[in-house]
């Protein structure tokens, strides 16, 4: 019997773009389906005292430097494509309202994937409106309609008890995820979180 993973994500955290594109072959050996659940990392960092890594490492640069090393080596394992955004950490407010808009309009999936690929393939400025419309435009979806809908206070209202729900539950960075109530934390987790989605 399949089970849902439910992955929890900001378009703003890099290693949510990794854990995504490892996604489709984890879901094709378990046979589990994902469901997305978008939040504002900023909005969980405030509700859990928790804070980025470049500030929390600020004064350790040596585990800064092992961190970025870490994840090389990861994106270099998975032959995954990504070029560091040189605008991190990047206001991800709009798209991730985006995203929540797209899975309203069923427009989700081409939508998640053209805005991780401009974000970390492209390096393209998502903190700018024209910059997402043009994205969104040239992957065909409908720009104007989505970014209508992500104004919409629904929409945001439903963002914000994303991310107060997330906090409730445990979390407290991205990427996350539950198997059942099973939380599991970070990319490096993937391998715990198969295990969990196998086990009878």
């Amino acid at each position: 019997m399949s089970k849902n993973l439910e992955f929890l994500f900001d378009f703003g955290g890099p290693n949510s773009y990794l854990a995504y594109k490892m996604l489709p072959d984890l879901c094709a050996r378990t046979g589990a389906k994902v469901v997305y659940v978008p939040i504002l990392l900023g909005g969980l960092f405030k509700l859990t005292n928790n804070q980025a890594p470049l500030v929390r490492y600020a004064e350790t640069p040596a585990k800064q430097k092992y961190e970025m090393l870490e994840f090389q080596r990861f994106v270099n394992a998975h032959a995954i494509p990504f070029k560091m955004n040189p605008r991190f950490p990047l206001n991800t407010l709009y798209v991730m309202r985006g995203a929540i808009a797209a899975q309203r309009l069923g427009c989700f999936a081409p939508y998640m994937d053209a805005v991780m690929a401009a974000m970390w393939h492209d390096a393209a400025d998502m903190g700018d409106l024209d910059v997402v419309r043009d994205v969104l435009d040239r992957a065909g979806l409908n720009s104007a309609a989505l970014l209508a809908l992500a104004d919409d206070p629904e929409v945001k209202a439903e963002l914000i008890a994303n991310t107060e729900a997330a906090a409730k539950r445990g979390a407290f960075g991205v990427p996350t995820f539950f198997v059942d109530d099973e939380m599991f934390w970070g990319k490096e987790r993937l391998g715990q979180v198969e295990a969990a989605l196998t086990k009878s």
